[in-house]
């Protein structure tokens, strides 16, 4: 059997027993005897005899497999948002199949099918930076398969997404940077057509506004949200003439922030004495830097509990019956002190 993986015949074979008594007593089925349950579950261990999941889910029509689309496994937000989602789908029986798309679009579209052809009972998805068309998520609509977005959504009418409300959350950390004394507040913003930097943006705007602080173009500056882009933003910032330059900034990534941490650092700044950072995400590492970052905490696990919980809830109802909604959950502000005037 080294060679050769185990199967439900091989086991009726070596006990001469029939198929289906054996596949009775690996379930635990109460028509079998005890000894015979013995008999078949000792040299199934010994056999090294693992179910086949395919072949049962073409038997009965139900994979109980869940899958999961995420950009990317780096830092702490997506995955705890994973954490969420496993600790509700094995309560309800299911397993999670993950792809990464690694915020490619043409990755996000191969794994769509592999989910597909993976006969999953579901789809959640947080879409890649790249995505722009979305047609693709069509064929998962045509085949009935349940799909929730979280996080980065489908900025279509009749979708199921959980997302964290990036909008006042954003309003929140400008807010915050205004009443600790910052007047020329710079952003760091994210691609736009991406739900999550579109609603951070103009939470920043709407606090500006608020407080009767102008816009200024040259304080915005638009990036793909990386610790080198962070670095280079601050760079293009401190290029500005003295009169001109930001006192605090707010970030719609804790990536780029850090990197603007470092700029600063770099050019003999200090950090909150010379400019206030906020970010967005609540990264763990913002807990470990010097000084240690102002950020926006996002609800991760909870937002993959809520997505889970979604999905049942289509599964149960039908994706015909079911009426399409958004869960929305709260932002959470954590002050630190690279925001607090010293």
């Amino acid at each position: 059997m080294q060679n050769h993986r185990a199967s439900i015949a091989d086991l009726a074979k070596a006990l001469n027993l029939s198929p289906s008594t054996v596949s009775r007593a690996l379930n635990n089925h109460t028509t079998i005897s005890a000894a015979t349950r013995q008999r078949v579950q000792e040299l199934a261990e010994q056999f090294n005899y693992h179910p086949n999941h395919l072949a049962a889910s073409l038997r009965t029509g139900r994979s109980k497999l869940l899958g999961v689309l995420v950009p990317h496994i780096e830092g702490t937000f997506f995955a705890s948002v994973v954490h969420g989602i496993e600790t509700v789908a094995s309560k309800a029986g299911f397993r999670v199949m993950i792809c990464q798309s690694n915020e490619e679009v043409e990755q996000e579209k191969s794994n769509i099918d592999t989910l597909i052809n993976a006969q999953v009972e579901g789809i959640l998805v947080s879409l890649s930076r790249t995505t722009h068309d979305t047609r693709h998520f069509e064929k998962v609509r045509k085949r009935g398969i349940p799909l929730v977005f979280f996080d980065r959504m489908l900025e279509t009418p009749n979708v199921n997404a959980v997302v964290l409300d990036d909008y006042q959350g954003a309003y929140q950390a400008t807010t915050h940077l205004i009443e600790q004394g910052c007047r020329r507040i710079a952003h760091f913003a994210g691609p736009q057509h991406l739900n999550i930097y579109r609603n951070r943006r103009l939470g920043y705007l709407a606090a500006l506004n608020t407080y009767g602080l102008p816009e200024d173009d040259a304080l915005v500056i638009t990036s793909d949200m990386k610790l080198a882009d962070g670095t280079a933003g601050m760079a293009q910032l401190l290029a500005l003439p003295p009169a001109q330059r930001p006192d605090g900034l707010f970030s719609a990534s804790d990536f780029s922030l850090v990197g603007a941490l470092q700029t600063l650092k770099a050019h003999g700044l200090q950090v909150p004495q010379d400019m206030l950072l906020a970010g967005f995400s609540n990264e763990i590492f913002t807990s470990f830097t010097e000084p240690r970052l102002t950020s926006v905490d996002q609800r991760c696990e909870q937002m993959g509990q809520e997505a889970v919980r979604l999905f049942l809830e289509i599964l149960e109802v039908g994706t015909v019956e079911h009426q399409p909604r958004r869960v929305v959950l709260p932002p959470q502000l954590l002050p630190r002190e690279s925001s607090v005037r010293p």
